[in-house]
């Protein structure tokens, strides 16, 4: 069996709306690269014209380039397999996938399939979250996780001790792949749905919020983060670049959010803002 391999180079803000956009057209498998996500469809069971037309609407942007390739389902396994490293945080976390072999133990250990959702550790927004993660206390804590895409958050939630998180994702695949993912990490206190912070009803607030989108998302979102976060609750964000700190910050403000501190990461950013 053939594949039709569809490799998108773009920003990386344009990361993830143009991997819903492309899954529209039949493409059901995304890998995140350096430089955009690779897709991939059984032979030519993708509509072409839907393609097409998604170029035309986002010509705007720069860079944009959509190349493609054929090849061999077995070679595309193997490639995958050769290309997903595992990815160490502070040494003190390991995300891998169940293939990887490992020498040395670490205090947490995270195992994610990624498919069609995101959050393998490897771009640098993954990688300050679960850093910001281990050094804020999760102990008996009600945690939200917005756009949860593999659930990889929420798994580090569980594992730092977090009594229970609410997890969902606008994407349906990130629906089904988070849970295979939460039951391969043995996690048992994370609900999993389908929507958004607004179209979602919460039964309490939570102590700890981690949003890891994009700038204009968190914006946009800023006031439901703090409706749903109780005093002195915990907000941790990520998603956008160092040089995007003062327009969330000012943001923030306007909703008892107080700035804490940033961590910074080839040029992105996470910050850590308190319920005030």
């Amino acid at each position: 069996m053939y594949y039709t391999r569809l490799i998108v180079e773009c920003d990386s803000e344009f990361i993830e709306i143009l991997i819903a956009e492309v899954a529209e057209t039949g493409f059901d498998t995304f890998q995140e690269t350096t430089n955009g996500f690779e897709a991939f469809a059984e032979q030519d069971q993708y509509d072409r014209d839907l393609l097409e037309d998604i170029q035309k609407r986002y010509s705007q942007l720069d860079p944009l380039r959509f190349e493609f390739s054929r090849i061999e389902k077995e070679n595309w396994n193997e490639q995958w397999e050769k290309s997903f490293e595992p990815v160490i945080v502070e040494d003190k976390c390991i995300v891998r996938a169940e293939f990887h072999k490992i020498d040395k133990d670490y205090p947490y250990e995270i195992i994610i399939t990624p498919k069609m959702s995101f959050g393998t550790g490897h771009h640098a927004t993954t990688w300050l979250m679960l850093k910001l993660q281990m050094e804020t206390d999760h102990a008996g804590k009600r945690v939200m996780d917005a756009g949860c895409g593999t659930c990889i958050l929420s798994i580090m939630a569980e594992k730092r001790g977090a009594s229970f998180t609410d997890a969902f994702d606008i994407d349906e695949w990130s629906t089904v792949n988070g849970k295979e993912n939460f039951e391969n990490n043995s996690c048992s206190k994370i609900r999993l749905r389908q929507g958004t912070v607004r179209t979602l009803a919460f039964d309490e607030n939570f102590d700890i919020i981690l949003a890891n989108i994009n700038k204009n998302i968190l914006l946009d979102e800023m006031e439901e983060y703090s409706t749903h976060l109780r005093k002195t609750g915990t907000l941790l964000l990520s998603g956008f670049y160092t040089t995007d700190v003062q327009d969330l910050v000012k943001r923030a403000e306007e909703f008892n959010l107080k700035f804490e501190r940033q961590i910074e990461k080839d040029g992105w950013c996470a910050m850590v803002l308190s319920k005030i």
